[in-house]
């Protein structure tokens, strides 16, 4: 039997995969029982490659993935588990992943994950102690024996037994505004630097935008990676959710709304044309050069079958006219290449002119940041000097001076209310405060979640992604973005002098100068047996 990452990279046919929805309550509880026996009739199905199992999706609490995923495991079917960062720290997530590659689950696919919406007695806090990005990283050491850190970042000299994972990654580009949709490419080009060995976009609807990203990964080093299309059976009442903006990063524009209410009022309820509609957007990524298609919102294995047999009788060609069909596009969306009017695709051979605009978010306190910051702490600048030897001989060295600390502490909380983490991102992220200012704490690039470049919580305004994107576009240096990148946050450092810690080499910023950040991937040489994918 082929594994996961051995049919990725050692066949040519077009994959499927399945997402089962985990539920709520044991596995002795109706809707579980229901969810085992879709599940073991996709088992029972030779055309479904895999079935991917969820991870408390949308934020609600429901049944551990691994409970559903043991049967279809033992029964002989590839199993792909979502293991996502908002309900487990660091030590959790490693902890599941023992877990997992003791129980024979070798396919993780890697999530920053929803922001919680339920939970018992109220809403429950979130964790986002590390991202996606983060969570590839380990799962990549773990890959190649996990010598783990001490606190202070010195390696521990303990060999553990190599995992056997196959690392998967999400991306979007189905966004609105180019200060969205650029940090979501430089984000999955360092998923992919990283350790992920699959991607599987976001859901959504434009096929421009379906076309765009495999060119982009073409062009940019990523050709080599397998991408997988996620196909979303609609119903109307779905389509209702996703237009409203309650599933966070998904998109369903007013044309499209307008087309699945009028279907509704057919005899079937437009489950004829849902069904038609999933299989031609299957069929566009086939044609596009995809690896597969992942195919979510089925709940029953008739709709699977019937999807797939559409799919079937397409002719070769097909596609693209479905893709000239299903091209819900927005007024004003910004993309990274040119129109081909001969296709209504990406034009691979043009980039769209993207000039600087004058932005919001660039302003006194911007340029004062950076003017301080150079002043401060460039390396074996005198004041950065300075600095070092008056925190050295601090009485306490974690502080620094108390004059110096009570200077940092009101500065920061002023500008950027600041909360004292002591592992400053400030300059990763263009003078802009994770902690304070995104809801996820993300060191690492955005989420998925920005509507309209707003953050998919309440109350926490523009995503800092895009500010920080158009503020470094402002000095041409937007391709800067996440050189960081990959940032795993101290937390033995909290409440400690920033500063100090800078200038006496204990944060993120000081052990990145001194040692690689990745290791290569294990199959970065294996082109022989990767197969081509080209638009």
């Amino acid at each position: 039997m082929q594994t996961l990452h051995e049919r990725l990279f050692q066949t040519s046919r077009f994959l499927i995969g399945t997402e089962l929805v985990s539920v709520r309550g044991s596995m002795a509880e109706r809707n579980a029982i229901k969810a085992r026996t879709f599940a073991n009739q996709l088992v029972d199905c030779p055309n479904i490659d895999w079935i991917s199992i969820t991870d408390n999706a949308g934020g609600n609490p429901q049944l551990a993935p691994t409970a559903l995923g043991k049967p279809i495991l033992y029964a002989g079917k590839e199993v792909v588990i979502h293991l996502t960062c908002k309900d487990l720290n660091r030590n959790g997530l490693e902890s599941e992943a023992w877990l997992l590659n003791s129980e024979g689950f070798h396919n993780i696919l890697a999530m920053t994950g929803d922001y919680p919406v339920a939970g018992n007695e109220g809403l429950a806090k979130p964790v986002f102690d590390i991202d996606s990005v983060g969570l590839i990283s380990m799962l990549n050491q773990m890959n190649q024996g996990f010598d783990p850190k001490d606190a202070q970042g010195n390696r521990k000299k303990l060999q553990h037994e190599k995992t056997q994972f196959c690392i998967g990654a999400v991306t979007t580009n189905y966004k609105l505004l180019e200060g969205e949709v650029m940090p979501q490419y430089f984000k999955l080009t360092k998923k992919v630097e990283c350790g992920a060995q699959f991607i599987i976009n976001q859901i959504g609807f434009d096929s421009r935008k379906t076309s765009e990203l495999r060119v982009y990964m073409d062009r940019h080093e990523m050709a080599q990676t397998p991408l997988i299309g996620n196909v979303y059976l609609l119903n109307p009442r779905v389509a209702e959710i996703f237009a409203e903006g309650k599933i966070p990063g998904v998109v369903l524009p007013l044309l499209l709304l307008e087309i699945c209410r009028k279907q509704s009022q057919s005899t079937d309820g437009g489950k004829a044309f849902f069904y038609e509609f999933a299989a031609k957007q299957m069929a566009i990524y086939r044609g596009l050069g995809y690896r597969g298609a992942y195919l979510g919102g089925v709940h029953n294995f008739a709709a699977v079958e019937k999807i797939l047999e559409i799919e079937k009788s397409f002719s070769t060609d097909d596609w693209k006219q479905f893709a000239r069909e299903i091209n819900f596009s927005r007024p004003g969306e910004f993309f990274f290449y040119a129109h081909n009017p001969a296709t209504g695709l990406a034009d691979a051979s043009a980039r769209n002119p993207n000039p600087a605009k004058p932005s919001k978010h660039v302003g006194l306190s911007y340029y004062l940041s950076k003017w301080t910051h150079d002043l401060m702490f460039t390396r074996g600048s005198a004041l950065a000097k300075a600095g070092a030897n008056l925190c050295r001989n601090a009485a306490d060295p974690m502080q620094g001076p108390k004059p110096m600390r009570a200077l940092e502490h009101v500065s920061k909380a002023v500008m950027f209310q600041c909360k004292d983490c002591g592992d400053c991102s400030l300059p990763d992220i263009a003078f802009l405060c994770p902690e304070s200012q995104c809801a996820k704490n993300q060191r690492n690039g955005p989420c998925g979640g920005t509507r309209e470049g707003r953050c998919e919580v309440d109350g926490y305004g523009d995503c800092i992604w895009l500010r920080a994107y158009e503020r470094l576009k402002h000095d041409g240096k937007e391709q800067h973005l996440l050189e960081h990148a990959p940032v795993v946050q101290n937390q033995g450092l909290r409440g400690t002098s920033a500063w100090a810690n800078f200038w006496l080499g204990r944060d993120h910023a000081a052990k990145r100068q001194a040692q690689p950040t990745v290791e290569p991937r294990p199959d970065a040489l294996a082109t022989e047996a990767t197969s081509k994918l080209k638009v």
